[in-house]
């Protein structure tokens, strides 16, 4: 096991290393390579060999599966690299007015500036042919006044209420994502390429734009609806506006629904950490849902008999966390 995961890590790192991607028939060769050695370090004839030795029958065939899973790790990274990177933004595509169809597939973010989402994007268009983007984008729709190219200022149409599973067709400005090289931080860039975003842009929506068209209610993206449906019961009802979002962010996980001042404050006092759901909200919370179902699970007779009441606390407080972890966005 600890030469397979040496293998793999050092196959992955190596592969980090290039400055260029290889053709994808390049990295199936050396997919199948790997499944070629490691059959052959498994084999019989192999085996023979160094059976009568404990260096043969321990050190060596560890060194044959760490290099076969070293040589698949490479390959497989370099295949999902280059298979992502097939679904970039064309260079030719980037400020030009694009017509696309797609469904918004998380729940949307308000700011100050008006507010962002994310659509999965089923077709696009520009002047009437049909072009390919990036199946996924980010996007923000601002309000108020946009500076146009000739530098006039444009009334936007205002952002109007979105929901994860709408169908919208709208017209976008997209580019690729950009981050700013500062030795330590926030790598934008990279953030992008693990959540599968390969164009960010914003929508059109002067009076000039046609105007954005929803198309249809969707059954997709559930858990999403719900986050949003949870986030807008809690605006409703709590009166406080600064409170309900804190409510908001601890319980579908709404960073952006506490304000600046308050972030300001929690930062000051060292408790920024505490407003973000992480590996300490969820532990908190499968204990005590484990707490509640080892209670629960003793009140009947029949069911410790079926199952210890030790070992459904378990089972319930972990399925129970993951369900919050799902919940509140991952």
């Amino acid at each position: 096991m600890l030469a397979a995961l040496l293998g793999l890590l050092g196959g992955t790192a190596l592969q980090l290393q290039q400055a260029a991607l290889w053709s994808q028939a390049v990295y199936i060769g050396f997919v199948l390579l790997a499944g070629g050695f490691y059959a052959l370090v498994q084999s019989k004839f192999i085996a023979s060999r160094f059976t009568a030795s404990r260096l043969g029958s321990g050190l060596l065939p560890g060194l044959g599966i760490s290099l076969a899973l070293g040589v698949l790790a490479f390959g497989v990274n370099g295949l999902r690299s280059d298979h992502f990177l097939s679904g970039a933004l064309a260079p030719g595509l980037e400020g030009r007015d694009i017509t696309v169809v797609g469904v918004v597939t998380a729940m949307p973010q308000r700011h100050d500036a008006g507010v962002r989402f994310r659509l999965d994007v089923a077709s696009a268009t520009l002047q009437g042919a049909p072009v390919r983007v990036p199946s996924t984008i980010d996007l923000s729709w601002y309000a108020g006044v946009l500076t146009g190219a000739e530098g006039a200022n444009e009334l936007q149409r205002q952002p109007v209420a979105l929901h994860p599973g709408e169908r919208w067709q709208i017209t976008v400005r997209l580019k690729a994502p950009h981050g700013n090289s500062n030795p330590h931080g926030f790598d934008y860039e990279l953030w992008a390429w693990e959540q599968g975003v390969q164009a960010t842009g914003y929508v059109r929506a002067g009076p000039k734009d046609a105007p954005p068209q929803r198309l249809a209610s969707t059954w997709q993206h559930p858990v999403e609806q719900a986050r949003q449906w949870v986030r807008e019961r809690i605006e409703a009802r709590v009166t406080d506006h600064n409170q309900a979002g804190l409510i908001a962010a601890l319980v579908v996980g709404d960073q952006n629904a506490i304000e600046r001042t308050d972030w300001d404050v929690f930062r000051a006092t060292g408790v920024a950490h505490l407003m973000s759901i992480s590996g300490l909200h969820i532990t908190m919370f499968a204990w005590a849902a484990a707490l509640v179902i080892g209670w629960l699970w003793r009140r009947s007779s029949r069911l410790c008999a079926w199952r210890p009441a030790p070992m459904a606390a378990l089972v319930g407080g972990v399925m129970l966390a993951g369900a919050y972890a799902l919940f509140s966005g991952w």
